[in-house]
């Protein structure tokens, strides 16, 4: 596995890659940990072309087919020390529009539950090969980004036919609006 650092680059080399949400329920009281894996597909001008490239818990597949969603898991009970939410991404079909594919990961009503990543047990991000399920970079949320509730974790950049990784590793405090208000056309 190659341990990326925040802002490193690697060529991916591959056509089937997956970002693995993964973490632990809730076991104190309150409400569930909600986190939430996104891909934004953006354009030459870093936007969406359309909304339908914004690919989350309520549109689980891109127009192209070429980035897809596990669905919503609201507690962090799908595995036992496994991936929770997977996005899947087949480089060989994204749209020519696109040129990037943003990966983030959020808490859902975080700030009404007072909740941060710090207080959700082994939680993590991860992108990995599709084929062999290898870790290409991975983030420990609970570790590197305790007080945030939102995560912009790497981006996938096409540069002339090649996609390359990028490591991004950038913390807020804020909610997926957030990334809509940002990356929306």
């Amino acid at each position: 596995m190659i341990n990326l650092q925040k802002g490193q680059r690697i060529e991916i080399g591959l056509s089937k890659v997956g970002v693995g949400l993964g973490w632990d329920p809730n076991e104190s009281t309150g409400f569930d940990f909600d986190l939430d894996a996104s891909a934004f597909m953006l354009g030459s001008n870093k936007k969406l072309p359309q909304d339908e490239f914004f690919v989350f818990y309520n549109n689980q597949k891109s127009p192209d087919g070429a980035v897809e969603s596990s669905g919503d898991d609201l507690t962090g009970g799908n595995s036992d020390g496994g991936d929770d939410e997977t996005l899947t991404v087949d480089l060989t079909k994204v749209d020519p529009r696109i040129e990037e594919i943003i990966f983030t990961v959020t808490i859902h009503e975080a700030i009404a539950r007072k909740q941060n990543f710090g207080q959700v047990h082994n939680s993590y991000i991860r992108i990995y090969n599709a084929v062999t399920n290898e870790d290409i970079a991975r983030y420990d949320l609970d570790e590197d980004f305790s007080i945030e509730t939102a995560v912009e974790f790497g981006r996938l950049y096409k540069r002339g036919s090649e996609w390359k990784f990028e490591a991004m590793g950038i913390g807020y405090k804020g909610g997926l609006q957030y990334f809509v208000d940002k990356y929306a056309y």
